[in-house]
């Protein structure tokens, strides 16, 4: 027995899910490929660095163009080639003219709060008659109501523009009609196949929209709204730089990818965001300690845009629009001061229901075996659902929602992984939702509260039609060798900022390095990893790790995911290696994932072909080994990687081995994500394996299968 196994019990202490310090969940770890020659040519003919040619190739830049658009951003695009931007350009016209009453109708997110300011300030400076409004999360939910309808009309309100909502609100849109209200939506959500009944729908996901704007967020199409507004003739760069501030916020906030206008909004915007004439931009930017720093599209996701989130989820949501507009140094400090408050508040409570919905998944483990995961709670803050979506996601590494229950009504956030759409989900339950909407990674709903239990076994059945469910991969750019690592890699990179969705930070692959040693460092708060390979010694960083929380143990071969940052320390510059990511060395992730979905399928009691049954039977030879191993260390508590090393056998086979110790009271077992725990128990006697429900239900289930 290997020295990694005997000491697994104590390298595997992990602050487990008091604290929420779980391993983020297992990933298929996917090295790009890259066409060294193309590479090289491409190199040629634009001049830049090879290292730099080789990870655009990768990413998909074949020509001089693509890898000039994917550096520099794309050129601004014609605003009317969106479908209805003409007719939306008509109406807004005619109200400035006429000197109507105009509503800019927003969302409390940072994305719906800057496209608000856009559009709102460039109104106001065209002479509209223009005012704002954004609906409360907890009283009135996303997108237009009813409520605020019949408000507006009080107002005497002729034209109302929705920026980042609208495309999903039919009823409220014919309300509006009904009243004389005349509704322009701009939209960068899903359409259902009947559009809203407006003087213009602009929404690149209409069905006959053939523009390329399918990945502006909404603050970007506001944008797109304005241009038009101002005309070909106009300065077109002086008008993004007018806007470019808030674009920034809201593109980076709205998690759209990195590339054409989206890249131009983010260069332009990092540029002149730290001289901003906005007074609260400014003290927004002093409260969260951005002031004096080089501002990224990181710093910007981290520092700015959770500040800007958290008004629209504790409080009056108005404030951020406020804070935007503001053009009183000493109101908009306050106002900054005031967010930032507000976003302390918004830790503490996803903290507390982020620890509620995982002891709901403690105490319920068949939730976990769902290809959905669905937690509800009474009375959970809507404003923070959504982050807790997230987490669960990151966690269990599957599509999650989390639904806020009150007496009548569930209100319900999700969040999804790539290659599954959570929109297209919750569209197939339809008819158990009052109100929805969303994209394929993020979408919200409203439901009757008794129907929760009936929707997530409606949306677990849709998954289920689906086939195989996508699984979280780790996309590395190439894979390193020890000798070769220089500040030429970082430095290549640097021209490909800024880094963020749909053009992350470049992460490689080091492969089968030895573990040599492990140092606390920054107060136990991070680790210093010494690692060799090829007569190479490497000093790496893990950061947020403690001790007892790293699962492995000096001498361990060891596959890393890191990224590489030039620093300057004393004036000289130095090369950091940052581990983001690590396994086992040879440790193959996508058995793991696929044995793991095999087993919880088998959990579930779906039909099982004779094939499966045949991956899931234990043989008496590989159960007497796993138990004897089991034996000899005292238990197991861990990763999935470290479990399957525990026998000679495929993961899933395992599991049903553990299933059958359990069954039998050999072992307590149990799961958790992608942690395992197996206590040893006391036992007279000896066992008879076979003699096992668990198995007799599996030869059930494969006769539950349609003989052809």
């Amino acid at each position: 027995m290997n020295k990694w196994l005997q000491n697994r019990e104590n390298a595997r202490i992990f602050r487990a899910e008091r604290t929420g310090e779980l391993l983020l969940a297992l990933k298929k770890w996917v090295v790009a490929s890259i066409d060294r020659r193309a590479a090289r040519q491409l190199s040629q003919q634009t001049g830049i660095p090879a290292v730099t040619a080789a990870l655009l190739q990768s990413r998909g830049c074949s020509t001089p163009q693509q890898a000039a658009d994917q550096i520099n951003g794309a050129p601004l695009s014609d605003p009317l080639r969106l479908k209805d931007m003409d007719r939306a350009v008509q109406r807004i016209q005619k109200a400035i003219d006429s000197f109507e009453k105009v509503t800019v109708y927003g969302d409390y997110d940072a994305d719906g709060v800057t496209a608000t300011a856009i559009l709102y300030s460039y109104l106001e400076s065209s002479g509209a008659n223009v005012s704002f409004y954004i609906p409360d999360r907890e009283k009135e939910g996303y997108g237009l109501n009813m409520a605020a309808v019949d408000k507006l009309h009080e107002r005497q309100v002729d034209l109302l523009i929705t920026v980042d909502n609208g495309i999903s609100s039919l009823p409220e849109v014919e309300h509006a009609r009904e009243l004389g209200i005349d509704v322009v939506i701009t939209d960068h959500h899903r359409s259902r196949p009947e559009l809203p009944q407006a003087q213009a729908v602009v929404d690149p996901f209409r069905p006959d929209d053939t523009s390329e704007d399918k990945c502006l967020c909404g603050a970007g199409l506001a944008f797109k709204l304005v241009q038009a507004l101002e005309g070909e003739d106009s300065d077109q760069q002086l008008l993004l730089e007018t806007y470019a501030d808030l674009l920034t916020i809201g593109t980076v906030g709205d998690v759209v990818p990195l590339t054409g206008e989206n890249r131009t909004f983010l260069r332009t915007g990092l540029r002149l965001l730290p001289q901003t004439d906005r007074p609260g931009l400014r003290a927004l930017l002093e409260k969260a300690g951005l002031e004096d720093r080089e501002l990224t599209a990181e710093n910007i996701a981290f520092g700015i845009v959770p500040r800007i989130n958290a008004c629209g989820r504790i409080g009056s949501p108005d404030r951020a629009v406020r804070l935007l507009l503001s053009e009183d140094p000493d109101e908009a400090c306050l106002l900054a001061a005031d967010i930032c408050d507000d976003n302390d508040y918004r830790k503490q409570l996803e903290a507390e229901i982020y620890e509620s919905a995982l002891q709901q998944l403690q105490q319920e483990p068949d939730r976990l075996l769902d290809r959905v995961l669905v937690v509800e709670g009474r009375g959970w803050h809507t404003g923070v659902i959504g982050i807790v979506a997230s987490r669960l996601t990151e966690t269990f590494g599957k599509p999650s929602i989390v639904l806020s229950c009150g007496n009548h009504e569930a209100k319900g956030s999700g969040r999804s992984v790539e290659g599954f759409s959570l929109f297209q989900a919750i569209s197939a339950c339809a008819d158990l939702l009052t109100k929805f909407g969303g994209h394929a990674m993020a979408a919200g709903m409203t439901m009757p509260a008794e129907n929760t239990a009936e929707f997530r076994r409606r949306i677990n059945a849709y998954a289920a039609s689906q086939g195989t469910m996508p699984v979280p991969v780790l996309q590395l750019d190439g894979v390193l060798k020890p000798a070769r690592i220089s500040l030429e890699l970082p430095h290549a990179a640097d021209l490909l900022q800024p880094f963020g969705t749909g053009n992350p930070k470049p992460l490689y692959g080091l492969f089968g390095v030895r573990l040599q040693e492990i140092q606390p460092v920054g107060g136990g708060k991070h680790l210093r990893l010494v690692c060799s390979a090829g007569g190479v010694r490497l000093r790496c960083m893990k950061f947020g790790m403690e001790l007892s929380a790293f699962p492995y143990h000096p001498g361990d071969m060891l596959d890393l995911a890191v990224e590489l940052i030039g620093d300057v320390y004393n004036g000289r510059e130095t090369l950091s290696i940052i581990v983001r990511d690590m396994k086992l060395s040879g440790c193959d992730e996508e058995a793991l994932l696929k044995g793991r979905e095999l087993f919880e399928k088998a959990k579930r009691g779906d039909p099982l072909t004779t094939e499966e049954f045949d991956s899931l039977s234990p043989d008496r030879a590989a159960c007497a080994g796993l138990y004897r191993t089991l034996r000899a260390c005292g238990g197991y508590r861990g990763g999935a990687e470290g479990v399957s090393a525990l026998g000679k056998m495929p993961f899933a086979r395992l599991l049903v081995c553990l299933e059958l110790f359990q069954e039998h009271g050999l072992v307590e077992a149990q799961a958790f994500g992608t942690q395992y725990t197996v206590t040893m128990c006391t036992v007279k006697g000896k066992v008879d394996l076979s003699d096992s429900g668990f198995l007799r239900g599996l030869r059930a289930q494969v006769q539950m299968v349609p003989q052809t």
